[in-house]
């Protein structure tokens, strides 16, 4: 059953805003944006808002933790011009990314499982035996190195690429990651940590750290939808066709 959006008398904006530790430009700053609805004004010219507006604030803050800023305001928008249902493609779209970074994750924990040590006293390399030992062009090494995920040193008098035991454990993980669909823009970050830990096996607290970050957003995603739910059960019920 809907309730009345006007239950529960008038808010002024400083209602709102020490609700939540916030300043009442903010709260002016949020119904500018379309986060909250419009407010009444009084004879003077004052806002005022009610319970629905509270709610709707209420709405947003849940939501920015599991879907950042710019969609949780995307999301609140939809639903304050009656567009509910872009409104909840707009939440698929954050859990879709989400199952989608687990599963970034996943490769890349199985590729680092996977992966080959290399011993330093095995030495230098070039571009030709290294890529007949992934089974790829030489081609493909040099777009890696174009794209920032391999770096391998120029021998001064030469001018070939020499790959050291580090570039060579780079170029396996990328090889790995990039058999598992993932692009070059994704694997990049993953290797500049490979380089600054000074090898793998420093990673397990990154990756410890990355599991508990998607969990938590996770759980923020959760809370989000109650607080939206909580929000669409105070709204005016949509007239037929505009629930989006």
């Amino acid at each position: 059953m809907r309730h009345n959006p006007q239950d529960g008398g008038r808010l002024r904006p400083v209602d709102l805003a020490r609700r939540h530790g916030l300043s009442t430009q903010a709260i002016r700053n949020y119904e500018a944006a379309g986060v909250l609805p419009e407010a009444e004004r009084t004879p003077h010219g004052y806002r005022t808002y009610t319970p629905l507006h509270a709610s709707a604030l209420n709405a947003f803050l849940a939501l920015v933790p599991g879907h950042g800023h710019a969609t949780a305001t995307s999301i609140m928008r939809a639903v304050n011009r009656g567009a509910t249902g872009e409104a909840l493609r707009l939440i698929d779209e954050s859990h879709a990314q989400l199952l989608d970074d687990r599963r970034t994750l996943q490769a890349v924990e199985s590729a680092l499982r996977d992966l080959e040590p290399v011993p330093p006293e095995r030495g230098d390399t070039f571009v030709g035996p290294l890529s007949r030992r992934l089974g790829i062009r030489p081609a493909t090494l040099r777009k890696w190195e174009r794209a920032g995920v391999v770096q391998p040193r120029r021998d001064p008098r030469t001018g070939y690429r020499v790959y050291s035991a580090a570039d060579v454990r780079d170029t396996l993980l990328v090889h790995q990651l990039r058999r598992g669909g993932h692009l070059l823009e994704q694997i990049a970050p993953l290797i500049a940590q490979v380089r600054s830990a000074g090898g793998v096996a420093p990673l397990e607290s990154t990756l410890r750290d990355w599991h508990g970050r998607l969990a938590a957003r996770s759980r923020a995603m959760l809370t989000g939808a109650a607080a939206l739910d909580a929000y669409l059960d105070r709204r005016p019920a949509p007239a037929d066709g505009d629930a989006g």
